[in-house]
């Protein structure tokens, strides 16, 4: 909960394209918050970071975007604002910052989108696919980041020794 990325990639299914807004936590790699939408306007991004703070109970954190209208947008800082996040953009052209959110997106894609042919699925369809990846990705799939662990497990184990570490 203290430095977090987001972004949003988009998805073409048969009705039209979805996008999603996604937080992820440096920490371990979890996908903390996240949100689809026919559109990608700024509240989007603050349902996606609204989502993650209030599943966690982050405040205070480094969010790290890029400079895309919805990031800079006065909805977006606003919800910033709220929840005591200092924002982190790179400048323009620089892409390396966020290449771990990037990194997820294209995980998602390769794994599992690029493997059914979404054009030929509602919307509907390819949100609840999207959906079950997310849930999949941080509880079961293996990450080296973690060494071997899912994101989810990496973070119960950490709690639960810096749990016993407080109580002796």
């Amino acid at each position: 909960n203290e430095k977090m990325l987001t972004d949003v990639t988009q998805i073409a299914c048969a009705d039209g394209k979805i996008y999603l807004a996604a937080v992820l936590d440096c920490f371990d790699g979890i996908i903390q918050g996240f949100q689809m939408a026919e559109h990608m306007r700024a509240e989007l991004c603050v349902g996606a970071f609204e989502h993650a703070c209030k599943k966690s109970g982050a405040r205070g954190m480094i969010l790290h975007s890029d400079r895309g209208s919805q990031f800079t947008s006065r909805k977006f800082q606003a919800a910033l604002e709220q929840y005591g996040a200092i924002q982190s953009m790179s400048g323009t052209g620089r892409c390396y910052d966020n290449a771990r959110m990037e990194s997820f997106f294209a995980t998602l894609k390769k794994e599992k989108l690029y493997q059914i042919d979404t054009t030929r699925m509602s919307r509907d369809e390819v949100k609840s696919v999207v959906f079950r990846y997310i849930r999949y990705y941080n509880l079961r799939r293996i990450s080296s980041v973690t060494g071997g662990l899912p994101p989810l497990v990496y973070r119960e184990r950490y709690l639960r020794s810096e749990a016993k570490t407080l109580t002796r």
